[in-house]
Parts: structure tokens; C-alpha cells; sequence
């Protein structure tokens, strides 16, 4: 087995589509857009007879006073989607190699695998993506699917039918009604947003990997929403509806629009990405009501090569969140 730079975008996301529930966040594309909104990224993996066993996509984030640390989401992917000793050492060892060549303090991921018997020392840190999430089966039929919702739901999905919700895949040239939107939900319903310019490099992709809904009734525009589709799963990951008219239950009717595509582009999941019943408790019963299963993973870790700085950031850090 041999540690090598991943250069073939096919090679990629071959290996991370191959895995149930692909993780868009280590795809060749997630990567190219990172290189524009982050900075440096570095692709690795672990091959064995020509084959590919792990692969890690990092990301290098900077910190104040010169300092830096690696941010591997949803990775590093596994072969099997388990944990694997000789892959997984390899890859650990050339990511320390890369931090001590690049003044790295910790190595940042969270796991879709258990890290429940780690030989590594982490320490768990606040969540970078949701530990929990609901995430839909495809496999049965529509029918099916709006039988297995909550009954309220289904109400909702046919009551804004009824009242003409049109939904509507625009792009880049709509951004501006897309951002407004985003902003008022943000503060509406307390969510943290990336800034502008991230979600602008956001719509420049491909619109086979992102795409941009709007829900539209009489001529208002009343949810937005971005899904990110990548092997096996399409992943809800932004959206917004307006304070007005949500009588019209606009949102409903919208999420039932991307199942059905997904469904019908032969995605085999649909992922809601993120519940917490405490921080988000409308939001999560509204994504619960589509019949989703919960899926929990293990949380975001850190790493540590400089412990010394680890422990100044970590007090900065918390002064920072204090105020």
C-alpha cells in the first residue's frame, strides 16, 4: 500500500460515489470550489494494486497570527465506510507529514465511521457539519413515500398545490432574490451564514452538482432552496422562505419538488442535512414530518500536532464565543 496525490477527478469521485450516502464535501468538485473560497487543498490517497482503499480531501484554514490548521470534511472515506488500520494509518502519517511542512497546529474532520476504538488521541469539538441529520429513502414509490409522511405534512404539500405554488430551477442570474431571502431567514430563525461571495462561487458550479429551486406563487418568490447532488444523495444544504404568506405553505410544496427529482434522477437518498430539537425545533419538525430517519454521526475532532498553539486557540476561541 502507497500514499498518493489524487490528480484524476474521475479516479475521485468514483471512490467517494461508490460509497452509500456519498459525502459530497470530499467530491472533486466540493474541492475546486474550496480552492476559490478557502484557499489551498491537498488530495490524497491510499492505494493498494491500483486500487484505491481511502482517500482524504483537506482543506488548509487559516487562523489568526499566522497560524493554520487542516479541515478534512466528512472524511476521510473508507473503501467500506469503515475504519481501516493500514489505510487509515497511512493517511494519518502523511497528514502530519504535510502539517509539519505547512506549520499546521491540528488536523480538523468529522467522521461518517466510528471513532469509538481510535488509537489517535482527539478531542471532540464544537460540530463543524451536523452530527445529526434525517436523510429520506428513495426506494419506494412516491405514493409510498407521502403515505410514510406525517399526516400534517401531506396536508401542507397538497394545500399549497392547491393554491398554485409554482417551483422553478433558476441560477446565478437570480442570486440577488436568493441572498435577500437567505439574509431574512438567517435572522429570522438565528442560523449563522457563510457571507456572499460564498454562496455567489456557489451558483458559478455545474448545475448537474448544485442546483437553485425557487418556490413562486402570484408572482412572489416564498422559499429558495440549494441541493447539492452527488452519487448516491442529494443533499438539501441552504434555503430560506419569506415572512409573508406562509400561509401558503410554500416550503412544503418545494421540498416535495427536489424528492421527486432526486427520485427521479435515481438518487437513492435524500439527505435534509442537520436537525437539533433545542437550537432548531421548527426546522427539525418540519424535516421530520417528511418521514426521514434520523442518521447520527460521531461529531467534528480535532487532531493535535502543536499543542502548545492548540491551547492558545482554544482560549482565544472561547473568549471569542464569551462575547
Amino acid at each position: 500500500m502507497q500514499i498518493i496525490e489524487i490528480t484524476d477527478k474521475k479516479q475521485l469521485n468514483d471512490f467517494v460515489s461508490s460509497q452509500k450516502m456519498s459525502q459530497f464535501l470530499q467530491s472533486w468538485q466540493w474541492g475546486e470550489f474550496q480552492k476559490k473560497v478557502s484557499g489551498i487543498i491537498w488530495r490524497i490517497g491510499a492505494v493498494e494494486d491500483g486500487e484505491l482503499k481511502a482517500s482524504a480531501k483537506l482543506v488548509k484554514k487559516q487562523l489568526p497570527m499566522g497560524r493554520s490548521y487542516f479541515y478534512c470534511g466528512r472524511g476521510p472515506v473508507f473503501k467500506d465506510g469503515v475504519w481501516h488500520d493500514a489505510a487509515g494509518n497511512m493517511l494519518l502519517n502523511e497528514i502530519k507529514r504535510l502539517a509539519q511542512e505547512e506549520s499546521i497546529m491540528f488536523l480538523r474532520f468529522d467522521p461518517t465511521f466510528s471513532v469509538a476504538n481510535f488509537k489517535y488521541p482527539l478531542i471532540k469539538t464544537i460540530d463543524v457539519q451536523p452530527s445529526k441529520t434525517v436523510i429520506l429513502d428513495l426506494s419506494s414509490s412516491e405514493e409510498e413515500i407521502l403515505k410514510k409522511m406525517h399526516q400534517k405534512t401531506r396536508y401542507n404539500i397538497r394545500l399549497a398545490e392547491k393554491k398554485g405554488v409554482k417551483i422553478v430551477e433558476s441560477g446565478a442570474a437570480r442570486f440577488e432574490e436568493f441572498w435577500q431571502l437567505l439574509v431574512s431567514t438567517g435572522d429570522r430563525d438565528e442560523f449563522n451564514l457563510h457571507g456572499r461571495s460564498y454562496y455567489q462561487e456557489m451558483l458559478k458550479f455545474d448545475s448537474n452538482f448544485v442546483k437553485l429551486f425557487f418556490a413562486e406563487s402570484e408572482g412572489k418568490l416564498l422559499a429558495v432552496s440549494l441541493v447539492v447532488f452527488f452519487g448516491d444523495m442529494a443533499t438539501y444544504i441552504h434555503g430560506g422562505s419569506a415572512n409573508e404568506n406562509r400561509e401558503v405553505m410554500a416550503p412544503y410544496a418545494l421540498q416535495w419538488q427536489m424528492i421527486k427529482l432526486a427520485k427521479q434522477m435515481n438518487y437513492k437518498y435524500y439527505d435534509f442535512h442537520g436537525v437539533d430539537e433545542v437550537k432548531w425545533p421548527g426546522v427539525t419538525r418540519f424535516k421530520f414530518g417528511f418521514g426521514a430517519k434520523q442518521a447520527d454521526y460521531p461529531g467534528t475532532f480535532d487532531l493535535v500536532y502543536d499543542q502548545g498553539w492548540y491551547n492558545i486557540y482554544k482560549m482565544v476561541r472561547k473568549v471569542r464565543r464569551t462575547f
